[in-house]
């Protein structure tokens, strides 16, 4: 078996929190629009995403990831501090 380590790149990230400024900023630049967020729970908004693999859906505290090729996927906290570290 070989191993493999990820090649350093740099992704913009924004963390979903259910605030109107932040599907703003989702919108403006990450291209989510419209931002859909289902309140089916009340106490557990899920903002749905679409994308070429179907719908993904990500929960308050998700990261919003915007990787090399422009695509948007949800990336769970304790996975984005194990892979990620903020760059100037």
């Amino acid at each position: 078996m070989n191993k493999y380590q990820k090649k350093p790149v740099v992704i913009e990230a924004i963390q979903y929190d259910d605030n109107p400024e932040t599907d703003i900023e989702l919108q403006e630049k990450f291209g989510i629009d419209p931002v859909r967020v289902s309140y089916k729970n009340p106490d557990d908004p899920i903002l749905i995403i679409e994308t070429l693999e179907g719908e993904m859906k990500a929960h308050v505290g998700d990261y919003i990831i915007k990787g090399v090729h422009g695509e948007i996927y949800p990336c769970k906290p304790d996975i984005f501090y194990e892979t990620y570290q903020k760059v100037n």
